[in-house]
């Protein structure tokens, strides 16, 4: 009996030793990622080797990965594909090669937000709302809210036509972005090329000092002036700092993509101010000495105003004619006695060089004749009537 158990004892460890020895059983299970041999490949479908033990099938959509495997993979080839069913009625292992590629990506992703890193996005569509494109089969959008200052459609009143315009032409463009949402179950990431720029353009705006002189492109044409890129910052050049003189319009001195020069005149948190015309010399500093008071002058209607017609003297430098020195008779709105582009004569009655202003004078030098003087004496008798008339009301 002793005998009979011992050699029992003895086989039931051998048994043991060779369980441990044996390589584990190969159940694949679903959402995991294996990879197996191609023994076959067929206009629509793969079979693979799974560890010598179970045979694996992908057919159909499953094929389709964003990588192109399936019309690169050979037969002997090995590749990774994701369960997703143990067996199926044939008794073969369902696979996608799709999910294992999202999947991957999946992880990927991941490990780029938990490292802080960037990554490229090539547009392939464009909306009002952003750009688009598909990164390792997975769907992801740049809003426009997030381009870089260089790249931000800028257009007056918001125009959404206009918006899709701009944005269209960055369709194949590729832009270094950082991951800022994921949401795997809708299958799509949000990223942003203003946050993988946040570093550089901390660092520019710390060294950055008001006074400084940059060279930059101009990014951005609006009605209260132009928005100008360097060193990965963006500011405002605002309308009243482009010239010296009066500006109408911002695009009829710079134009998208300009190279210009410009000087820091604020710093607001990464709000920036910037100037043209402070790099060049203040037309009104010796004005006084040009434009006495008493001097004959010439120039150009340039505008009309409520109040009077702006008269073009020099470059940034214009006067004023109010509408009681246009005419010895009342003028009650400029057009009535002028045109713009007219040439005319006028003379210098006041000059205020702090306010940069110069009032002129179009009728001291024009005689009274004996038809001005009616005129104005039927006016003022006409005046007179009806004060006396508002009078006896």
């Amino acid at each position: 009996m002793a005998t009979a158990s011992a050699s029992a004892a003895a086989k039931a460890a051998m048994m043991d030793e060779l369980m441990k020895q044996s390589p584990p059983v190969f159940r694949p299970r679903p959402g995991e990622l294996v990879e197996g041999n191609v023994v076959y490949k067929g206009k629509n479908k793969l079979l693979l080797d799974l560890n010598g033990v179970t045979t694996g099938i992908i057919s159909g959509r499953e094929l389709r990965d964003s990588f192109n495997t399936f019309r690169e993979l050979q037969e002997g080839e090995n590749v990774s594909a994701l369960v997703l069913e143990e067996e199926n009625n044939e008794g073969l292992v369902v696979l996608s090669l799709r999910m294992a590629s999202q999947k991957k990506a999946w992880e990927k992703f991941h490990a780029m937000v938990d490292n802080d890193e960037t990554m490229k996005f090539t547009a392939q569509e464009a909306n009002k709302g952003g750009l688009i494109a598909n990164i390792d089969g997975i769907r992801a959008f740049l809003p426009v809210s997030q381009l870089s200052p260089l790249n931000y459609p800028r257009v007056n009143n918001a125009d959404a036509g206009e918006i899709i315009n701009r944005l269209g032409k960055f369709v194949g463009h590729t832009f270094t972005v950082k991951i800022v949402t994921m949401d795997e179950e809708a299958g799509k990431i949000v990223v942003s090329e203003r946050e993988a720029m946040s570093e550089e353009r901390a660092k520019a705006l710390e060294g950055l000092k008001i006074g400084e002189v940059k060279e930059g492109l101009v990014s951005g044409l609006v009605k209260f002036g132009l928005f100008v890129t360097f060193d990965g910052l963006e500011g405002l050049v605002h309308i009243s700092e482009i010239a010296w003189g009066h500006v109408k319009n911002p695009s009829e001195h710079a134009k998208m993509g300009d190279r210009v020069t410009v000087k820091v005149i604020g710093i607001d948190g990464d709000k920036l101010s910037l100037s043209m015309k402070q790099l060049t010399k203040d037309p009104w500093e010796e004005v006084a000495e040009r434009y006495p008071v008493g001097k004959k002058v010439s120039g150009s209607v340039v505008r009309f105003a409520d109040y009077g017609a702006f008269i073009r003297l020099e470059k940034d430098i214009n006067g004023l004619v109010h509408l009681s020195e246009i005419a010895h008779h009342k003028v009650s709105d400029p057009s009535e006695a002028l045109t713009i582009g007219q040439k005319i004569d006028a003379q210098v009655i006041n000059i205020d060089v702090d306010e940069r202003r110069i009032g002129l004078s179009i009728k001291a030098l024009q005689p009274i004749d004996a038809e001005t003087l009616k005129k104005i004496q039927e006016e003022q008798a006409a005046e007179e009537a009806a004060k006396a008339e508002k009078t006896d009301a």
